[in-house]
């Protein structure tokens, strides 16, 4: 058997630890089918990282997350720990596994299940075929960009900064995994800016397109923000790959979520030269942690991104996929997808479900 190498799973706060754990389950049966091992590592990060050592990143983690070959986030942060200083507080980790291992290309998948085009909120005709993916930059743009912070005025005000920067070499390279994810999907990119407002999408745009020429096989359009924002709910199946900056990324991503019905329905992969982290694109959600209520779908399907992203293992992801897709046909349903005439299953249950199904 073929050893991968090592995985570290971060559970993190709230839901987080019992969503990984159907994410493990599921891995280490398709691992055993597909004839592969892994070595699993565990760390603390976030809030729990806090509580244990007062800092959400701690050193130890770090170490582990760039010695291994991927990670497994579950989720961070929740009410306890918003009254820290905005230095320690738990979504700070986050940031830091992206900056110290470089994972500059988000990649989050808004797929609809047509089990589930009705848990959607807008009409099956409109979500039904959806099959998009935003490929968002991950290290650099208004939530990295200097100066940044709160200064005092001599007035007694208060003055917030953040400053959206980007440099040619950043953009370049995030579009040239949108081009090349492209190749194997649509041959569809929609490069998302705010070009007539703002120079720093001025440049995105202009750098965004001489990329293009590299990739001619692949159809190019530009779209403002907005206009993005509305399309996504107007005709969803016009998208393939959307390409786009950090803080865009952050808010379109989350907006093509509840196309699929459920936040709980969207894993995420970020990706560098060297590592990868995957995680489901929801939180920490503390008001069901415990409870065995909360859909470990998102994780699992974090899981064969994982496969398919940082080891290759085409196969073993797809059968990830056919699994979930079996477990919906079959009716299983976690509370926040719950349909009339459907079988009401906890966490734990549909992860086994989803094992079940494994081919």
């Amino acid at each position: 058997m073929k050893n991968i190498g090592d995985i570290l799973a971060l559970p993190g706060d709230g839901i987080g630890a019992e969503v990984v754990k159907e994410g493990l389950k599921v891995l280490d049966a398709v691992s055993k089918k597909h004839g592969f091992t892994y070595n699993l590592k565990n760390g603390l990060v976030g809030g729990a990282a806090y509580d244990a050592t007062g800092n959400p990143l701690p050193p130890e983690t770090l170490r582990m997350a760039k010695e291994a070959a991927a990670v497994l986030l579950g989720a961070v942060g929740g009410p306890k720990w918003e009254p820290l200083d905005y230095s320690v507080r738990p979504e700070r980790a986050l940031l830091g596994l992206r900056s110290e291992l470089g994972l500059f290309a988000n990649l989050r998948p808004a797929r609809v299940f047509p089990e589930l085009a009705d848990a959607s909120t807008l009409k099956r005709e409109v979500v039904e075929g959806t099959d998009l993916l935003v490929v968002r930059e991950l290290t650099g743009g208004i939530y990295f960009g200097k100066p940044k912070g709160i200064t005092m005025l001599e007035d007694g005000t208060e003055r917030g900064v953040n400053t959206l920067v980007y440099t040619t070499g950043e953009i370049e390279r995030i579009a040239k995994v949108a081009f090349e994810i492209a190749r194997k999907r649509g041959k569809k990119v929609a490069s998302i800016d705010k070009a007539n407002v703002l120079e720093c999408t001025e440049l995105w745009r202009r750098v965004v397109t001489k990329v293009h020429k590299d990739f001619q096989d692949v159809a190019l359009s530009h779209m403002y923000v907005d206009n993005c924002a509305m399309q996504l709910i107007r005709n969803p199946k016009q998208f393939d790959v959307i390409l786009t900056t950090n803080m865009f990324g952050d808010i379109l991503s989350d907006e093509a979520a509840m196309l699929t019905g459920s936040i709980g329905m969207l894993p995420s992969a970020s990706i560098g030269l060297k590592n990868g982290m995957y995680e489901p694109v929801h939180g920490s959600a503390p008001d069901i942690a415990g409870q065995g209520k909360a859909n470990p779908l998102a994780t699992i399907l974090s899981v064969g991104m994982m496969l398919k992203y940082s080891f290759g293992l085409l196969a073993a992801a797809e059968a990830i996929d056919r699994a979930v897709s079996s477990a919906l046909k079959k009716g299983y349903r976690t509370p926040d997808i719950m349909a009339p005439g459907c079988g009401a299953v906890g966490t734990a249950e549909m992860g086994d479900k989803v094992v079940e199904n494994l081919g």
